[in-house]
């Protein structure tokens, strides 16, 4: 059976499997207090051109997601997202669980606008009702599509009118970063929001993401709640070492511009035998329709998701890559679409 359902269900990349068995007989003090985990911190504080920031290691990414917004958060304060924001769809009501209000605005390809964030934060009129105090955004988005450095610039804006914080989930981020045309940058992210993550469970590592606030006093608390829900591992050096193979110069690059360059074969080909899709990706996701017979034929050999009924007799199904994803496995798709 060859696998398109998701980008984590194979082990950790070479250069992080590597790093893993080269430190394993280190001994270092736990809970991410070694020199692994800071190296990774300063590398990220490089990156995104923030040497002030905060950096956390935390363990995925609905905990990440869960306890960040949640320590942000007041208690009778929310959250806005996308309707088919990951924190509303596939979180089992994470945020929810924290005691934070969800507000969903709608959106057809994953993005939110800021004519929407403004209608959600005007039907919220006093205090009989949450107050809308933060913007989630994922880049890429839940359907793979992106936002532009503008379009994050005027998010950006409308936050700071209606007094919301800005925090990016940033699950697939190699993926965003190493796609066609993008213009937002990780230094773009330090500066434009509040909170974000750099992915690692999705983008190459065994588990694991990388949580920075740009503005420390954002942050004044925060280990304190990752301990106190269970996101601090003891073994912390595992994060530490992970995310020092990943943010060596190239290697999250290369994973991104590798499955997105499979992606992109998959893309074409499907195009070319006829078929298309939800909505137009640039990143390691995509949305093809298919007939429901084809769905079913496919289903023998090929691992995917069904999204969603896409009109009388037709399916739209999700393809996703990963850095393990071969050209073969991509071709064998096409091949069975004959």
């Amino acid at each position: 059976m060859i696998s398109f359902r998701c980008d984590y269900e194979d082990g950790a990349c070479p250069e992080v499997m590597e790093a893993l068995l080269r430190t394993n007989g280190e001994t270092t003090p736990g809970y991410g207090e070694d020199a692994h985990s800071a190296a990774a911190a300063a590398r990220i504080r490089q990156w995104a051109d923030c040497p002030e920031a905060e950096v956390f290691f935390t363990l995925g990414g609905t905990p990440t997601n869960a306890m960040t917004i949640a320590h942000l958060l007041r208690p009778y304060e929310a959250a806005i997202a996308a309707e088919t924001g990951h924190i509303n769809t596939h979180e089992t009501g994470a945020v929810e669980a924290t005691g934070h209000k969800v507000v969903t605005v709608p959106s057809a390809d994953g993005k939110v606008l800021p004519e929407d964030v403004r209608a959600a934060c005007a039907a919220h009129t006093d205090h009989h009702m949450v107050r809308p105090a933060l913007l989630y955004l994922s880049q890429p988005t839940e359907l793979g599509t992106l936002y532009s450095l503008e379009e994050l610039a005027a998010l950006r804006r409308v936050c700071d009118e209606e007094g919301l914080l800005l925090y990016c989930d940033g699950a697939r981020l190699a993926s965003a970063l190493a796609a066609r045309g993008n213009d937002v940058q990780v230094s773009d992210l330090a500066r434009l929001c509040d909170a974000f993550y750099i992915g690692g469970t999705k983008c190459g590592a065994l588990f694991g993401e990388a949580l920075v606030f740009p503005k420390p006093a954002l942050a004044q608390g925060f280990a304190y709640a990752r301990k106190q829900r269970g996101g601090l591992l003891a073994k912390g050096r595992m994060l530490g070492v992970q995310f020092e193979a990943l943010l060596a110069p190239g290697v999250y690059e290369r994973i991104g511009a590798h499955e997105n360059a499979l992606a992109d074969r998959l893309r074409q080909g499907i195009a070319a035998a006829g078929y298309g899709f939800v909505c137009q990706t640039r990143t390691n996701q995509l949305f093809p329709v298919f007939p429901d017979a084809l769905v079913e034929r496919l289903e023998a050999d090929f691992g995917f998701h069904r999204w969603g009924a896409a009109g009388e007799g037709r399916t739209a199904v999700r393809l996703v890559t990963s850095w393990s994803t071969q050209a073969a496995d991509v071709e064998a798709f096409l091949r069975a679409l004959a």
